[in-house]
């Protein structure tokens, strides 16, 4: 996303134009942003040859997974819907991993069916489920174990999945006698170590000491694993005091992990491909004076876009049309959904704004247009998707009519 003469472009195509042709509020992402992503993630893990496999919970629309697919990246399903998603990208059963902790009967059942590379295991429990349906199926399923190494993330709290009181994986005493209780099995095949400890890391040594457990587990064990699963996590730049995550320095320690351990690497990224390759692009509605600050009330709400209330994340915002003129009070950006929490951002010195305005809320490519509802009975927004001077709808418009 550029200015050309103060105004906001997605690659060639004016963001103030696409507002008059599209009803707001509306997502919309750059092809070229997204191909550059990908280019600069496997530039930087080339020497490691990793698997990549695309979170599909981060972004689970069907033309960019298409569009990802072209790229030889695999897929990252937590539930069969994603499953059955990757299937219809054209993604191939060999590239796809099933994570999560709760996976049913059916979900189970179908991934062995569609023979993907991984079912990742996450408790005993499931292990059990998994080689009663092998058994009944008469075939060797290939899984592996989630690791929980109760590694700090040095993340949100509500995001921090690597840590003993988190709901994840096992721990390296359950790990150890889980695998020497398996490892046998006649319809288990334990092809894989498999850890992820949280979203959104920014600092590379959570990811140094994570690591270190892997390896110290690994020598315990004398299992020879196929594959290591790092999981994903990576974190990008969302402000200009935030960090993304070094991977220059990432990629020299699994370097090294790796001239002591003859393994395939598998990589689980969601946010650092897609997130900030999309913008949602929104109008004011009304602007509302107070005594300390003003309230610019968007036709986005949480609805829309949830992480700013679910999480207190921060998503800059920016004019589609740009001026040198800057305002004494503060703006609170809100929503007009009736919960208090509904709101994006609080900003001092922007610029002067007026109702009807086009602005554009950045970098919500990952867990965006996903965890949107049709809360207070709001339709969801729309998706485009931007190429050079073109664009085309990748979602379907949602009328009233659809949900009432």
């Amino acid at each position: 996303m550029i200015y050309q003469n103060s105004n906001l472009f997605i690659e060639n195509v004016s963001a103030a134009q696409l507002a008059k042709k599209i009803r707001t509020p509306f997502y919309c992402y750059s092809l070229k942003k997204l191909r550059d992503n990908i280019k600069n993630f496997k530039k930087n893990f080339n020497s490691i040859n990793p698997l990549i496999c695309f979170s599909v919970k981060s972004n689970n629309n069907l033309s960019i997974l298409r569009e990802i697919k072209k790229h030889n990246i695999g897929a990252d399903v937590v539930s069969k819907g994603e499953l059955m998603l990757a299937l219809k990208a054209g993604i191939p059963s060999q590239k796809i991993v099933f994570s999560g902790i709760g996976k049913s009967f059916d979900e189970i059942l179908f991934a062995i069916n569609k023979k993907i590379l991984l079912i990742n295991a996450e408790s005993e429990s499931e292990i059990n489920q998994i080689e009663k349906i092998a058994k009944y199926k008469k075939k060797r399923v290939n899984i592996g174990l989630r690791l929980n190494p109760n590694i700090d993330a040095e993340t949100l709290k509500a995001i921090s999945t690597g840590k003993t009181e988190n709901k994840f994986g096992l721990t390296s005493k359950d790990f150890l006698r889980i695998l020497n209780k398996y490892k046998n099995s006649k319809y288990l095949n334990i092809k894989c170590l498999s850890v992820h400890i949280g979203s959104q890391i920014t600092k590379y040594q959570p990811y140094v000491k994570m690591i270190k457990v892997i390896n110290e587990l690994i020598k315990k064990t004398n299992y020879k694993f196929d594959y290591i699963d790092l999981g994903g996590g990576m974190g990008i730049k969302y402000n200009k005091n935030s960090n993304s995550l070094n991977y220059k320095k990432y990629n020299l320690e699994i370097k090294k992990f790796l001239e002591k351990h003859n393994v395939k690497i598998i990589f689980e990224p969601g946010r650092s491909i897609i997130a900030d390759t999309a913008i949602l692009i929104t109008q004011i509605i009304y602007i509302k004076p107070s005594k300390r600050k003003n309230f610019i009330i968007l036709d986005a709400a949480m609805n829309d876009l949830m992480r700013p209330a679910l999480y207190g994340s921060h998503h800059r915002i920016i004019p589609v049309k740009k001026n040198n003129s800057r305002t004494n009070i503060a703006y609170e950006f809100v929503g007009p959904i009736c919960e208090t929490t509904d709101k994006f951002l609080t900003v001092n010195k922007f610029q002067k704004l007026r109702e009807k305005e086009i602005l554009a809320i950045c970098d919500v490519g990952a867990y965006g247009i996903v965890l949107s509802s049709n809360y207070n009975l709001r339709v969801k927004p729309q998706e485009i998707l931007v190429s050079k001077s073109s664009f085309k709808l990748i979602s379907k418009k949602q009328n009233l009519s659809d949900i009432i």
